[in-house]
């Protein structure tokens, strides 16, 4: 993991220019992040700058965050048939979720077929790299545990780069 670290550490002093790479899609500049390595939160907000679970940039999908619901049981993330699909949970804490900007960057991702990296929050900063993850679909539904309509979105690892 030293290796990592340093090439994250590095980053720091040109952590807009990182950011604007992952948003561009440039793989090299995720190059020094490895699928089942534990990042801090300094680390992983170097890619996802803000606190909630979607981050986007002029409606643009740029990363993503979860805890497949074991820390904020309002999001109940899962795996699919395999550990390549997540199905995932949009954006709004209580009540019926709406079509706000976090939202709509997840449906329009489906469109673009771009890919975003995922972290998955462990514990108090832990912060799991998952790889990148294409959005394939999005429906909103209706939550019988929650009692309240939420975005679902089905994300697929995307093997070529991570």
């Amino acid at each position: 993991m030293g290796r990592e670290i340093k090439n994250i550490t590095a980053a720091i002093d040109r952590g807009a220019f990182l950011r604007f790479n992952v948003v561009m899609g440039d793989r090299d500049q995720m190059g020094g992040l490895n699928v089942g390595e534990v990042y801090s939160w300094e680390q992983v907000s170097l890619i996802h700058p803000v606190r909630n679970g979607i981050c986007q940039r002029n409606g643009r999908l740029v990363s993503l965050l979860t805890d497949f619901g074991r820390i904020n049981p309002c999001y109940p993330d899962f795996h699919g048939a395999t550990t390549d699909t997540i199905h995932y949970t949009g954006s709004g804490r209580r009540g019926n979720q709406k079509l706000d900007v976090k939202n709509r960057s997840l449906l329009d991702a489906i469109g673009s077929g771009h890919s975003v990296p995922l972290f998955n929050k462990l514990g108090v900063n832990r912060w799991e790299f998952l790889g990148r993850w294409r959005v394939t679909d999005g429906g909103y539904i209706f939550d019988e545990n929650a009692c309240r309509m939420v975005w679902k979105f089905t994300l697929h690892r995307d093997h070529l780069v991570g």
